[in-house]
């Protein structure tokens, strides 16, 4: 049975549902298709939209007066964070109230999103909020993004490396212990999809380096510095970084810097202890500096989630590329829209068919 679906939507609303349950506790059913798109959703979109425009504004004066005077962009910006602040204050309130049940109710409650923590912690409202808003922008859409794009280049670009995937799979799910398996019979467990797909993860890095959920990013300077490069940065500067524009020099990557290639992640001269199919070695993965590689950030600002990320990405294209194939409805090559986060301009509009066992 072939079905047409854009799996950049699908992927966002796992990708949703997923880091709803983590942070607030709750789970929105997003996935279910049939059930129209959250106004949360809705809200998060055209926030991220308009707040990324800002900058490519001609003018900054432009959008501050849009601001000031309340119309246009500006104007549907402040009613996207009212819909938001409204929506996650809403779960807060509901989440203060069941707290408020007995001691020995509350022990029996098992407290693992990070919602409850923040409340537990003593956090005021407001600051709970902020923080639960800005862990679902940056668990939903930038995982949902480097899917999205890594379904493209193993269904279009090159299918040798989804079939590379595929038997990395097939050797882990005879030969990790038992221990680390999933609950059903062939999936693999958290220790598995950390320490043996390592292909998966240098198709995952590759995917990013060309595609990277975030563009670009910024930083303001809190005192005076310099950068190593001896560049004098004064106190209240922004300093912006490209990681897209990284990802394809020629100084860092090579002359094939353009070519999806995972086995660039691979030290070609170590080996690893892991026995692959055929009783060889493999190849040692090697994760490439941060400072090169900047996509989860570097230094005291690396991204808290990035570890998350990684097995929440490496587990959903494990559990999908094993049961399905997809070839995308359209010929032309995709458009990387980079916004707050960047993402494929219309979707991804694949048919999808389930493979045989």
């Amino acid at each position: 049975m072939i079905r047409l679906l854009n799996l950049q939507e699908v992927l966002k609303r796992l990708t949703y549902d997923t880091i709803c349950k983590v942070t607030l506790g709750t789970d929105p059913n997003c996935l279910d298709l049939s059930v129209p798109i959250p106004p949360l959703i809705e809200a998060f979109d055209a926030a991220a939209a308009i707040s990324a425009k800002r900058s490519t504004a001609p003018l900054h004066t432009l959008w501050k007066l849009k601001r000031a005077l309340n119309v246009g962009s500006e104007k549907k910006l402040k009613q996207a964070i009212r819909t938001v602040h409204a929506v996650i204050g809403d779960v807060i309130e509901a989440k203060q109230k069941s707290r408020t049940a007995s001691r020995e109710e509350r022990s029996n409650q098992q407290q693992k999103d990070l919602l409850s923590r923040f409340l537990s912690a003593g956090y005021r409202a407001e600051v709970v909020r902020d923080m639960a808003i800005s862990f679902i922008m940056a668990g939903r859409d930038t995982t949902a993004a480097a899917m999205t794009w890594l379904f493209y280049l193993l269904s279009a670009v090159d299918p040798t490396a989804r079939e590379e995937i595929r038997a990395e799979l097939a050797w882990a799910a005879t030969h990790v212990d038992d221990s680390s398996h999933g609950p059903c019979p062939g999936q693999l467990g958290y220790e598995a999809l950390r320490k043996d797909m390592k292909y998966l993860q240098a198709c995952l890095c590759e995917t990013m380096r060309l595609y990277p959920p975030v563009a670009w990013d910024s930083k303001h300077a809190l005192h005076d510095d310099v950068l190593p490069d001896g560049t004098k940065v004064n106190e209240g500067d922004r300093v912006t970084y490209f990681p897209y524009g990284m990802g394809r020099m020629e100084t860092i990557w090579g002359k094939d810097r353009f070519e999806f290639r995972p086995d660039r992640w691979f030290d070609q001269t170590g080996r690893d202890d892991q026995p692959v199919q055929g009783g060889e070695k493999s190849k040692r993965f090697k994760m490439r500096s941060p400072y090169e590689f900047p996509v989860f950030q570097a230094g005291p600002r690396v991204c808290l989630g990035k570890e998350m990320a990684f097995i929440q990405m490496k587990y959903v294209v494990a559990s999908v590329i094993s049961r399905f194939d997809f070839e995308p409805v359209c010929s032309d090559p995709p458009v990387f829209v980079p916004l707050l986060t960047a993402h494929m301009a219309g979707g991804f509009k694949v048919r999808v068919k389930e493979r045989r066992s």
